[in-house]
C-alpha cells in the first residue's frame, strides 16, 4: 500500500501488430507479428488467423516468441474480408493472457482455403469385429450391472446402519 506497484506485476499487454488493428490492406501479410509491452514466456503460446467465414485457419506454422515478439508465418490469404487474429500468449508474471484484433483484406487474395479432410472408413475387419464383440457380450460392462451393483451395496450398507443403530446385543 506504501509503495507504488511495479510493471512486473501487470499483465502484459499488446502494443502493436502488423497488420495493424483494424487496418485496411491490399495484400495479405506473410506473417503476423504481435509486439507486447514486456518479454513473453515462451510457452503456451497461441496465435490464429480466421478469414471471413469464422472458420478458416491462414495461419502456417506454429507461433514462436522472441523476446516481447510473438509471430506466425500466413499462408496466402484467399477471400476479401475481415480476418481475425486470435491470441494467447503467457506474461512474465505467469498469467495467461489473451485478445484478438480484426483486419481487412480490400482485394482477393491467391490463396485457397483447405478443404476439410475425410476420415477414412474403418476398415472391414475392424468393423465385423466391433460389432462381434457387442453381440457377444465380451465389449463394455452393460449399465444394469452397475445399478444392480449400487443397489447391492445400498442394500448392505442399510443392515449395517440398522445393526449398529440397535447397540449390542442383550444375549
Amino acid at each position: 500500500m506504501f509503495f507504488p506497484q511495479t510493471s512486473a506485476e501487470a499483465h502484459s499487454f499488446l502494443e502493436s501488430s502488423v497488420p495493424a488493428k483494424d487496418s485496411s490492406i491490399d495484400a495479405g501479410p506473410a506473417k503476423i507479428v504481435l509486439t507486447f509491452n514486456e518479454p513473453l514466456d515462451s510457452g503456451f503460446t497461441e496465435l490464429t488467423v480466421l478469414g471471413p467465414d469464422g472458420a478458416t485457419h491462414w495461419e502456417a506454422a506454429a507461433a514462436t516468441v522472441a523476446g516481447a515478439a510473438l509471430s506466425a508465418p500466413v499462408k496466402p490469404l484467399g477471400p476479401a474480408g475481415k480476418y481475425t487474429v486470435d491470441y494467447r500468449i503467457v506474461s512474465a508474471d505467469g498469467h495467461p493472457v489473451s485478445g484478438s484484433y480484426s483486419f481487412t483484406l480490400t482485394k482477393p487474395g491467391t490463396g485457397v482455403a483447405a478443404a476439410a479432410a475425410a476420415a477414412p472408413p474403418a476398415p472391414p475387419s475392424t468393423a465385423a469385429a466391433s460389432a462381434a464383440r457387442e453381440n457377444d457380450g465380451s465389449g463394455d460392462v452393460p449399465p444394469w450391472v452397475w445399478v444392480a451393483a449400487a443397489a447391492v451395496l445400498l442394500i448392505a450398507g442399510g443392515i449395517v446402519a440398522a445393526r449398529i443403530s440397535h447397540g449390542p446385543s442383550s444375549d
